[in-house]
């Protein structure tokens, strides 16, 4: 993933894309600071899991940010952040439709051997464990509640 990323930058600069050069410095510096965080635990550089994390994050804040934009009316700011939202998306990995996303909750269930909502934290695991960055799991703790009940 590191490399998709400085490949994705080279690119943007020979394109002269300038959004997306900035957006791709953004990655890679967050990438650097995590892997000087790790550094202080005496570990190799960040792994894809890591980075996958890191650009998922980044992802939500400018959602969050593109939602206040939008609701402020100020509809430059909100271009600029659905933007790097479109380029961040670029390097997660796709995700899950809502039939499969119901699909695979139901498969979660079946193999963790989950019987109430007691056992929903096994059910999350195991999304996790299987899909990892590919299923928002804000919306998908409520299906699985449910599905529980």
């Amino acid at each position: 993933m590191r490399e998709q990323i400085s490949e994705g930058l080279k690119q943007a600069l020979k394109a002269r894309d300038q959004r997306r050069t900035a957006t791709l410095r953004s990655i890679n510096s967050a990438i650097k600071d995590r892997d000087i965080a790790i550094r202080q635990e005496n570990r190799g550089p960040a792994t894809n899991d890591e980075i996958l994390a890191i650009v998922q994050k980044m992802v939500k804040q400018r959602e969050e940010s593109f939602a206040i934009y939008a609701q402020a009316g100020r509809a430059d700011l909100a271009t600029v952040e659905k933007e790097e939202i479109d380029i961040l998306n670029e390097f997660l990995p796709k995700a899950l439709s809502e039939e499969e996303v119901n699909a695979a909750i139901q498969a979660a269930i079946t193999s963790s051997g989950a019987e109430g909502p007691k056992d929903m934290g096994k059910v999350i695991a195991q999304l996790k464990a299987d899909y990892p960055g590919r299923i928002d799991f804000g919306k998908a703790s409520g299906k699985v509640r449910a599905a529980l009940s």
